[in-house]
């Protein structure tokens, strides 16, 4: 044997002792109010929800028609930043937007 060989053999194991759960996800909402502009409605789902314009307009009109617009579902944690940030963007721009999450 060479000085650099060892006689202890080595072995991995791969096994888990437990299953890891998914975490819960959110649905984000936004709600329809009589004062928010439809432009403003999109501009929000393309920058924060980060939607291609098409896409936008479409919940946007989810929004305006039905009174509600699912904009994303995602883990609690972003889903909270997500709701936390459109409702700092419509009060900078002095609009009553609302947007909630809740458990899918």
């Amino acid at each position: 044997m060479s000085q650099y060989e060892s006689e202890v053999e080595e072995s991995v194991s791969s096994e888990t002792g437990e299953e890891v759960e998914e975490p819960p996800m959110y649905k984000v909402m936004l709600l329809n109010d009589d004062y928010t502009t439809m432009e403003f409605v999109v501009e929000i789902l393309m920058l924060v929800f980060n939607k291609p314009p098409e896409e936008a307009v479409e919940i946007m009109l989810n929004v305006h028609q039905k009174g509600i617009g699912i904009c994303g579902v995602y883990t609690y944690e972003v889903s909270e930043t997500k709701v936390n940030t459109v409702h700092s963007l419509a009060r900078e721009h002095g609009f009553p937007l609302k947007c909630t999450m809740e458990e899918e």
